[in-house]
């Protein structure tokens, strides 16, 4: 049995989908709670008010499942916390129709990040530079010692980088930032490599001749990077108007789009972030700092450019290619401390940090390619707002079957707002009204 695919799974019941994914995974009496009471269930006031300040609540997004995805010859179920429709379900479709090329092939660097320690007032930077420099078996040592049970796991420091960000001058005191690069394993790293910092930002100015500035990560993790490629068949791109040879055209020149201008590059790298950010939020992981070394990683030469792109590949198919830094954990934090997030890696497999960077940024591209494929053929709207339509009727009032009723209609006239919701509703009231004076 395809742990992955589960044809018409958007066709079942919620109850109906936890039975179907209790047959298929080694999920017991206490995930079936969790997923029953929804993931903000799972955490109580009490946990949640250690976890963060000034607690008054909890706040509940939707938990829903990737399907179809194969990485590495390796079938996922991936859970995915986002609360805009339609991401799910076109990350879902993009990747049955990358199934059918083999799936998604990934690999990522080894998890080094960066602690950086700024020293300012450096009388000469040049021989700065050279002391540090000349010193790095003595500070790489402190480093390891600042991070001993890191060290004991197979981490620790792995270099060491000076850098002169001013120049020293008769006019200004020059500025340097030593760059401390420290092997997390599975962990995201960032408690670890600030203490790092810490520990030998005093010992780095004294060589310098300076003073300690900041002393904290890097979220540029360009040496903590995944690649993703994929292949898609012709046929898996056909659709009912167009053939799999104007689509693959389309997306390419989408692609082409992206990489010549900034402002299309903003929004193709937020389809990507879309399923991205999903995943990295449902694993308990840190979606702000991911998302700010993805961008910055656009913009490393100077211009924003696209996170992936789309070229003709072998035999005519489609081919995409990712390359993003990827800082995500598999120990420690939220990943840990909250039940949900626990829940979550348990239907991912309990996968190490590698393997679940590769799988995001494969759903990363999943997502760009379906928004891509919808732009090159009828346009990106229709089956947002399909979607969307859903919502909008639940805001005019809609419950239970209604719900599905209402945004049917909706989609069918082609006008998916608020107030044609709610003169849908009033018709329906007034239907509901006039059968139950006329006692049936």
């Amino acid at each position: 049995m395809s742990v992955s695919r589960i044809p018409r799974f958007y066709k079942l019941s919620v109850e109906e989908r936890h039975v179907e994914l209790r047959g298929r995974l080694d999920l017991d009496d206490d995930d079936l709670r969790i997923l029953e009471s929804g993931w903000h269930g799972s955490l109580s006031i009490d946990a949640a008010n250690n976890m963060v300040e000034n607690v008054i609540s909890t706040h509940a997004l939707p938990l829903g499942l990737g399907l179809n995805f194969r990485v590495n010859d390796r079938d996922y179920i991936v859970p995915m916390c986002v609360e805009e429709p339609s991401v799910i379900a076109a990350a879902s479709n993009a990747a049955k129709s990358v199934r059918d090329g083999g799936g998604f092939t990934a690999d990522a660097d080894p998890p080094i990040m960066i602690a950086q320690v700024q020293i300012v007032g450096v009388p000469d930077t040049n021989v700065a530079c050279v002391e540090i420099l000349a010193r790095r078996a003595e500070l790489m040592a402190a480093c390891d010692a600042a991070i001993p049970s890191l060290v004991r796991r197979g981490g620790g420091a792995r270099g060491i980088e000076v850098r002169t960000l001013v120049a020293s001058s008769e006019h200004e005191p020059g500025m340097l930032v030593v760059h401390l690069l420290v092997d997390c394993q599975d962990a995201m790293g960032a408690n670890m490599v600030n203490t790092v910092a810490e520990s030998v930002a005093r010992r780095l100015a004294e060589l310098a001749g300076g003073e300690p500035g900041l002393r904290i990560l890097s979220n540029l993790a360009d040496r903590r990077l995944v690649r993703v490629r994929c292949l898609v068949p012709l046929h898996a791109l056909e659709t009912k108007n167009f053939s799999g040879e104007r689509v693959r055209d389309g997306v390419v020149a989408a692609s082409r789009f992206a990489e010549l201008d900034p402002y299309r590059a903003a929004t193709h790298n937020k389809g990507i972030m879309n399923g991205v950010d999903a995943v990295v939020l449902a694993t308990g992981n840190d979606w702000r700092g991911v998302e700010a070394g993805a961008h910055a990683y656009a913009a490393r030469d100077g211009r924003y450019r696209p996170l992936a792109i789309w070229r003709v590949g072998p035999g005519g198919m489609l081919q995409g290619d990712l390359e993003m830094p990827m800082v995500v954990g598999t120990v420690g934090g939220t990943t840990r401390a909250h039940p949900g997030a626990r829940l979550v890696m348990k239907l991912l497999g309990h996968p190490g940090a590698a393997e679940l960077g590769m799988l995001i940024a494969s759903v990363g591209l999943a997502s760009n390619l379906s928004a891509l494929r919808a732009l090159a053929c009828e346009g990106i709207q229709r089956g947002h707002m399909s979607l969307h339509a859903r919502s909008v009727a639940m805001n005019a009032g809609a419950s239970g079957a209604l719900v599905e009723q209402v945004a049917r209609e909706l989609s069918e006239l082609g006008d998916v707002r608020l107030e044609r919701a709610v003169a849908i509703m009033a018709r329906y009231t007034a239907t509901s009204d006039a059968l139950a004076d006329a006692g049936e």
